[in-house]
């Protein structure tokens, strides 16, 4: 049981940073409070990994062999990259992370397997360009269809709260489903869980992170990169919820943060790049260039801590 706690302790980084970006534009859009969204979340996030996060879980097993050691070490190299940056209020992809260490842990076993690698950052490259596209489209087609609705200020504002409630569960199911895999694969992989257990653990780690300490991440994409009005946030969550699920489908673990900074950056184009806070932006795409080599030189830092060996004066 004591091996599963890096799992665990990655599992509520990941629902720290990652989770609530879900819910983040419509709590900082205060149309739902924060803690009805962190309720919210952690429900679908458990039903998400449940009844669709296996194909990730197949996804992250082919890219390196592990045992329980590396799997203890994957989970807290990971963890721990998270973690930093979630203390720093950035937005990174936990999928990086948990990459980052699996190459980390590649290079100590001098077996990486590049196949699976490859379609595993390809997606990277796609997440936030796929938020981006699906926000531009959402955004006029929503917006005609609303406009035609004959509908006064009070009965609008409703008709948004619902939306984004809905949307928001929509997506946190969607996380749960794509994330999953990032916490507990590697136990699978080095023999120590079964599927079913891996995605209940998972998930409820995930949970655990949302509801405890996911608010400073949420203010950063929600208030900080972008301003949004109820119906961009609206726009936003339902983007990140489609990109993260299509990604899900292919059975590859992305990033709910990247997909929300698409999404938000789609907003700021269509309403003027000078809204967008080019310094944040910049700390945002800084996290993410270096979150998967942090990550990998934690591996390789823990693994060496890992294997040493007291060897007594005069021996």
């Amino acid at each position: 049981m004591l091996s599963l706690l890096g799992g665990i302790f990655l599992g509520w980084s990941l629902g720290a940073n990652d989770a609530a970006n879900v819910f983040g534009t419509a709590v900082s859009s205060r149309m739902v409070r924060f803690a009805t969204a962190a309720v919210l979340a952690s429900i679908f996030v458990v039903a998400g990994a449940w009844l669709e996060g296996q194909r990730g879980i197949a996804t992250l097993q082919s890219l390196t062999q592990v045992d329980m050691t590396h799997a203890v070490v994957v989970s807290v190299a990971a963890a721990l990259t998270v973690t930093l940056m979630t203390l720093a209020g950035l937005p990174v992809s936990t999928s990086q992370a948990v990459v980052g260490a699996f190459i980390g842990l590649g290079i100590v076993n001098h077996h990486l397997f590049f196949k699976g690698l490859g379609k595993v950052v390809a997606c990277w490259v796609g997440t936030p360009i796929g938020g981006l596209l699906i926000a531009l489209i959402l955004y006029k087609v929503l917006a005609a269809i609303l406009n035609r609705m004959p509908l006064n200020i009070f009965q609008v504002d409703g008709l948004l709260r619902a939306a984004l409630i809905i949307m928001g569960c929509y997506g946190a199911y969607a996380l749960g489903a794509n994330n999953v895999a990032n916490v507990t694969a590697v136990y699978v992989a080095a023999g120590q869980l079964s599927v079913e257990q891996a995605l209940l653990i998972g998930s409820v780690s995930i949970a655990l992170g949302i509801v405890t300490f996911s608010r400073p991440v949420m203010m950063t994409v929600g208030r900080k990169l972008v301003r949004l009005d109820p119906f961009s946030a609206l726009v936003v969550v339902s983007s990140e919820a489609i990109t993260v699920h299509l990604y899900t489908l292919l059975g590859v673990p992305v990033s709910t943060s990247q997909a929300v900074v698409g999404a938000v950056l789609g907003i700021g184009i269509l309403k003027g790049a000078q809204t967008i806070r080019v310094r944040t932006l910049g700390g945002i795409l800084f996290a993410w260039v270096v979150t998967p080599a942090v990550a990998c030189l934690w591996t390789l830092a823990l693994d060496f801590l890992v294997h040493l060996q007291y060897v007594p004066h005069g021996a």
